[in-house]
This record gives structure tokens, C-alpha cells and sequence, in this order.
């Protein structure tokens, strides 16, 4: 028994400080979690419901309910920034279709698969603030390569692009699409490598011709990484806010404006921290909505 009984101790004591260790490691991430993320997000929930700006002391809060929200839909600058959002949303499929082709492409055909990897990824790791530049110059109204192109081409009156009101926000998700593509692009890929090969050799001898055999096989066996790229690009459309912010700046006529966008020009130019914080928690309630109806959906055409 005593044998037992000191075997149990050393057994409770181990898991102790097994346990012990554990807490030490997650710890500090646990405590930027809680400070930088969980907090604040309570403290904006209440500050929601105030009429209260940061620069006026904790005194000055005054609690008007729902109102905040209930002025949401009655702001015009907040109705178009939402359109806006549901409208870049279009970005996502469109850059994982690019993305999809490209890497069955470069994974079946192309040799030198690195260089092509490396050359889609570029974009995606590159600055903001450079690429903003870059496709500012290249949308240039007068001196731009593409409207001078256009205009070598015949077209008499090219597009304004960045500074015409209805093609702005399409030259922001076409820049959006290009940015995206690579990170997709390597996504996909690492799905395509992982399907084995002997299902395409026996599709081929059975007669399936390459249509066939991407739409039975390479679908459904990436379709788990679809559901994932789709989750997390419609989050991170719904929060572009730097390129916004350096591109355009929400102009011409707020045709670019995006939700994040008059969340930051609420808080920090017209000082309303109680009206921002209803933004925040709008966006929070769409980003939520959005993925728990992609998480009901994929279970009809995701294959795991």
C-alpha cells in the first residue's frame, strides 16, 4: 500500500508541475490577450451605449442607451461604407478562382515551381504604403501607363480610375484581387500537393478527361482549403483599412469609404468615441453573422 500510496503522490506531483509549466508558457500570451484584446473590446461594448469622446474626462460619459446604434442606418456616410464592404466581398472569389487556376497550373505543368511561388507570394508581403504608391501612378488619370495605353489602343476617353466616383472602388478590389492572389495561390498549392497522385492516373486510364478530373477530384479534395480561405478572406475584407487609408482616403464622395475606415475618422477626427465604438461592434456582429453562416453551409460541399 505504501508503495502504492508514493507512486500516486509522485504521479499528483509531476502533473503539478507539468501543469505549472504549462501556465508559465501561455502565460504572458495569455495576459496580452486579456489586456490588449478582451478588455478593451468590454470596455468599447459599454462605451457604446455613452455619448463620450477620449479627449473629455471619465465625468463627461453620458449613457443614452441604443441610440448610437439606432443612428447607424441613418447615417448616410455609414450606409455607403457598408455597401462598399459588402460590395469588396466580390474580391475574395474572384482572387481564390484566379489563385485556384494558377496554382493547378503551375503544380501539373510549370517547372521552376519556387520562382512562381516566390514571384505571386511578392505582393502579399510587400508594404501597403509602396504598392499604394505604385498603383497610383499607374491609375494616373493624365500621365498613368494604363490610360496611356488605352488611349494608344484607341480608347478616346479612358476611365479616372482612383479619381472618378463609380470606377474607384473597382480599381480598389482590383488592386485588393492582386495583393490576395499570392497568398491564396500558396494555399492552394500545399492542398494540391497532398491529394495523391494515383487517383488523377486512375481517372486518366479510366477516360475522365482533365475537366472532369479537376471538377471530381481537385474540387472536392480542396474544398476544405476553399472553406478556410473563405472564412478568412471575408474577415480580412471586412477590416481593410490600410489600403484604404493610403490609396484614397475614402474619396472621391466616400465611393471608397469601408466600415473601418469612418470607424477610425469617428474616433480620432470627429472624436466620437461612443458613435466609433457602435461601428466597431456592427462590424463585429457582421464578421460574426458571415462566418457562422459559412460554417453551417460547408457542411453541404466541404469534403474532409
Amino acid at each position: 500500500m505504501d508503495k502504492r500510496t508514493d507512486k500516486k503522490a509522485g504521479k499528483r506531483r509531476r502533473t503539478r508541475k507539468e501543469n505549472w509549466a504549462g501556465y508559465v508558457f501561455v502565460g504572458p500570451m495569455l495576459i496580452g490577450l486579456t489586456v490588449l484584446t478582451v478588455i478593451p473590446t468590454i470596455i468599447t461594448l459599454m462605451l457604446s451605449f455613452t455619448d463620450w469622446s477620449f479627449i473629455a474626462g471619465i465625468d463627461r460619459i453620458r449613457f443614452v442607451g441604443f441610440e448610437n446604434y439606432s443612428k447607424l442606418f441613418g447615417d448616410r456616410v455609414f450606409r455607403i461604407s457598408l455597401q462598399n464592404n459588402l460590395a469588396m466581398l466580390l474580391v475574395v472569389p474572384v482572387q481564390m478562382g484566379i489563385a485556384l487556376v494558377l496554382a493547378v497550373i503551375i503544380d501539373r505543368v510549370v517547372y521552376g515551381k519556387s520562382l512562381f511561388k516566390v514571384l505571386f507570394f511578392m505582393p502579399y508581403i510587400s508594404s501597403i504604403v509602396a504598392v499604394a504608391i505604385v498603383f497610383q501612378l499607374l491609375f494616373h488619370p493624365s500621365y498613368g501607363p494604363v490610360n496611356r495605353f488605352l488611349a494608344a489602343v484607341g480608347v478616346k476617353k479612358p476611365p479616372l480610375w482612383l479619381a472618378d466616383v463609380h470606377y474607384a472602388l473597382p480599381s480598389v478590389m482590383i488592386i485588393m484581387a492582386w495583393i490576395g492572389i499570392g497568398f491564396c495561390l500558396i494555399v492552394y498549392l500545399a492542398a494540391l500537393q497532398s491529394i495523391p497522385g494515383d487517383l488523377y492516373e486512375s481517372a486518366e486510364i479510366d477516360g475522365a478527361r482533365a475537366w472532369t478530373r479537376f471538377a471530381r477530384i481537385t474540387l472536392p479534395l480542396v474544398s476544405p482549403t476553399t472553406f478556410f480561405l473563405l472564412v478568412t478572406g471575408f474577415i480580412s475584407s471586412f477590416k481593410s483599412f490600410d489600403i484604404i487609408k493610403v490609396l484614397t482616403e475614402g474619396r472621391p464622395a466616400y465611393a471608397t469609404s469601408v466600415i473601418t475606415y469612418q470607424l477610425y475618422t469617428t474616433a480620432f477626427e470627429d472624436l466620437k468615441t461612443g458613435y466609433a465604438s457602435s461601428i466597431a461592434w456592427f462590424l463585429l456582429g457582421c464578421v460574426l453573422l458571415i462566418t457562422l453562416v459559412q460554417l453551417y453551409g460547408q457542411r453541404k460541399w466541404v469534403n474532409y
